[in-house]
């Protein structure tokens, strides 16, 4: 991984620098209308460059902003800005340059406390797409749902925005206000609104009983220390006498592999393959990740793992793994479908690259990527069967288990 690592890190270097070498032969012969070529930094064909530098050219001289108050646009945004466009042209959502900004707004974001409203969001079918709202956070109080699309953000419209561009937008000072106009399935007319920033605490585990005495752990994220709450929580289904477990993963966006491989590890034996990382088809670069091996449960553990279309990566890992070795069933709605694996490469001091190296499979070859994992029992939410707080998700969980 290392020796990967170091070559993608290379292969980036490279290409911003045989960048700016075109940019400066390529500015000079843009000038004298001659073509300029580069060699491409990972083939030897060589590109014409001077479709660029014409529309470079043309922009500079020609382009007449709607408003010029404060209008600036300096030769290293533009550059920002093409290198923004070359990592859209791959066509995946999850390959995003970051530019200084930008980057910023990404460290923020994985470093699990934050000020905004509390939602995970990506790009799915070219649609900006709430993949979870936060419990107990803004979006979670407003009524924000997983599924529900993302058409403008304070009046910008968000057709073409990466989820990046809309965190950033979204982010802002605690205590003020964004208004987000969502599109929701089975709902006419759009649905705006106004929600209040907040510094965001990310919660990670919360269990309860059942008086049917199902013991139930509610798991929203993969962090660095959900391991140990996860095992915390485990401890007190241990107590509890119970041997009927619910973990509810909806609306659990994922986080961290490690965290879904420790958890993993307490019903799987060791050296079980958990997830494989298969970068692009060649079985001999895949890497398998295998269980720890904790292997606390015998088989009289009876067991469901909740998922809807908020439950994506580590969620999906996790509940994948444990469906294909028989230790649970699925019930609830296809998860999200997010089964790629990013790296973070450092371009220049304050930008970055999120680059998808590779793709996730379960541990029977099959890709999270092509369109989730479908529930053993599924159970669609409506208006009407979710009346009063209703979950029919759960009490269809609780009358498998019951009937065990």
């Amino acid at each position: 991984m290392n020796q990967k690592q170091t070559q993608i890190a290379v292969s980036l270097l490279l290409a911003v620098i045989l960048f700016y070498v075109g940019f400066s032969f390529g500015k000079k012969s843009s000038i004298n209308q001659e073509p300029a070529f580069v060699i491409n930094a990972t083939t030897t064909v060589p590109l014409d460059m001077a479709p660029f530098w014409k529309t470079w050219n043309v922009l500079d001289e020609k382009f007449s902003p709607a408003s010029s108050t404060n209008f600036s646009v300096t030769e290293q945004s533009k550059l920002w800005g093409a290198i923004e466009g070359l990592a859209a042209s791959y066509g995946d959502p999850y390959t995003v340059f970051f530019p200084p900004v930008e980057t910023k707004v990404f460290e923020e974001e994985i470093s699990g406390s934050f000020g905004g409203v509390g939602m995970e969001i990506a790009v799915q079918d070219e649609a900006l797409i709430v993949v979870a709202p936060l419990k107990d956070t803004p979006a979670d109080k407003a009524g924000v749902k997983a599924g529900d699309k993302i058409i403008s953000i304070d009046g910008k419209p968000a057709s073409r925005m990466t989820s990046e561009e809309a965190v950033s937008i979204i982010r802002g000072e605690v205590g003020s206000k964004v208004n987000i106009v969502f599109v929701r399935k089975g709902v006419s007319e759009p649905i705006a609104k106004d929600i209040i920033r907040a510094v965001i605490e990310i919660p990670t585990v919360n269990t309860r009983m059942t008086a049917e005495g199902v013991f139930i752990i509610e798991l929203y994220n993969f962090s660095a220390p959900s391991p140990n709450f996860f095992r915390n929580a485990l401890r007190e289904f241990v107590e509890s006498k119970s041997d009927k477990l619910i973990l509810d993963l909806r609306n659990n966006p994922g986080g961290y592999l490690e965290a879904a491989l420790d958890m993993a590890s307490w019903f799987l034996p060791m050296g079980k393959i958990v997830v494989t990382e298969d970068f692009g088809g060649n079985k001999d670069e895949n890497r398998e990740y295998r269980s720890k091996g904790y292997d606390v449960f015998n088989d009289n553990l009876k067991m469901v793992i909740l998922v809807n279309e908020g439950s994506a990566s580590a969620s999906e890992i996790l509940a994948g793994a444990l469906r294909e070795y028989d230790k649970a069933i699925l019930v609830g709605a296809k998860t999200f479908g997010k089964g790629s694996v990013q790296e973070l490469v450092p371009i220049t001091q304050d930008t970055s690259l999120k680059i998808t190296v590779a793709h996730w499979l379960t541990p029977l070859d099959r890709s999270i990527s092509d369109g989730g994992i479908s529930p053993d029992i599924e159970v669609k939410l409506t208006p009407e069967n979710t009346k009063d707080g209703a979950d029919p998700q759960l009490n269809a969980a609780v009358k498998y288990l019951l009937k065990q």
